[in-house]
């Protein structure tokens, strides 16, 4: 409140006279065409060349889970929660807490694609 009333103030004294209600308007107003536009927050950003783009972690920790087994996954990513009891849920509560190894597991996960595609166009 002091700061509405502080920036009052600025804006009287920089004027000789107060500033009458149609002032304060025409002052406030910005010029759309100054602005850069924004895409709408409803419409989703397309990213064709990003191949994590509206994937879950779930679907990831599956995926994986299917392809490498969670034994194989536990020796290419050495965290406990492939390890020691593993669950998809228990592994999904750790990796959202913990950056370094959900970036561990999305770069497998990219890696697993590459290969799938690579020795797919073999055949």
């Amino acid at each position: 409140m002091i700061t509405l009333w502080y920036s009052y103030i600025k804006v009287y004294n920089a004027s000789d006279n107060p500033l009458n209600p149609n002032q304060i308007k025409t002052n406030n107003m910005t010029n759309d065409s100054d602005k850069p536009s924004k895409p709408s927050s409803s419409a989703p950003l397309k990213q064709p060349r990003n191949p994590l783009h509206g994937i879950t972690l779930e679907t990831i920790v599956t995926e994986l889970v299917a392809h490498y087994g969670w034994e194989e996954l536990a020796k290419r990513i050495p965290i406990r929660c492939f390890s020691h009891d593993p669950g998809i849920t228990s592994s999904l509560k750790f990796l959202r807490k913990t950056p370094w190894a959900r970036e561990k597991v999305e770069g497998l996960y990219g890696f697993m694609l590459r290969e799938i595609r690579r020795l797919g166009d073999r055949d």
